[in-house]
């Protein structure tokens, strides 16, 4: 039997090589593209959840306290600048910060503070309880906000994800000011003597001269 040999040169094999390169790069690119959408649209989403706020928390000295400021953005209009978004629950003995939508954030106060009375005020617990719901139940997850608490010896950040975080330092800040806040407050907490209440207020003063979503109508709330 005879078999044809087909002769490819050198310059048509690199011609075809190159072409087919082209090809993949096209599809490459568009996938990777799209890609890119996707993901940024994802982090918008994210971001637009929790930016609008600055909510920050700590336990010094024996004393606890949570503050956050007052401004309510709706895309890129101020809609409020006096809204309080930290409060007491749990006979006063626990405190919380939301950044996220409000109606959310009541709803999450309401479920945190029944775990707090299904466990005894054991914040550790129902912080991993309530994380445990966010994510697990239908509707829960579906709130979209961050929690901030505060308790007298501990604090925890609880997120729709099942995050929990316990910062070393027991600091606790959330929001688009979260980081402004949180910086200054660990200098104020390693440099000075000021109270609980006094290093919250002045870190939430800091956060409101740079971040955009953040004013100075701070509220704040004491253990």
């Amino acid at each position: 039997m005879k078999t044809n040999k087909i002769n490819i040169s050198n310059e048509d094999y690199k011609e075809s090589k190159k072409t087919t390169g082209k090809k993949s790069d096209k599809v490459s690119n568009k996938k990777s593209w799209k890609n890119s959408g996707e993901e940024v649209s994802e982090e918008n989403k994210i971001n637009n959840k929790i930016r609008s706020t600055t909510v920050i928390g700590l336990t010094r000295n024996g004393k606890a306290c949570i503050g956050s400021d007052g401004q309510v953005t709706m895309g890129n209009t101020v809609a409020k600048h006096t809204t309080k978004k930290v409060r007491k629950i749990y006979n006063d003995s626990v405190l919380v910060g939301f950044a996220g939508s409000t109606s959310d954030a009541f709803t999450l106060y309401e479920k945190f503070e029944s775990k707090l009375e299904q466990y005894k005020g054991n914040l550790s617990r129902a912080a991993v309880e309530m994380a445990k719901d966010w994510r697990s139940d239908k509707y829960l997850r579906r709130l979209e906000a961050l929690l901030a608490v505060v308790g007298k010896d501990k604090a925890y950040i609880i997120s729709g994800n099942g995050d929990i975080i316990e910062p070393d330092d027991g600091i606790v800040a959330i929001g688009s000011g979260g980081p402004y806040a949180i910086a200054a407050a660990k200098v104020l907490v390693k440099y000075t003597k000021l109270s609980s209440k006094e290093i919250v207020t002045e870190a939430l003063n800091q956060a409101a001269d740079l971040c955009i979503y953040t004013n100075h109508n701070i509220s704040t709330e004491e253990l």
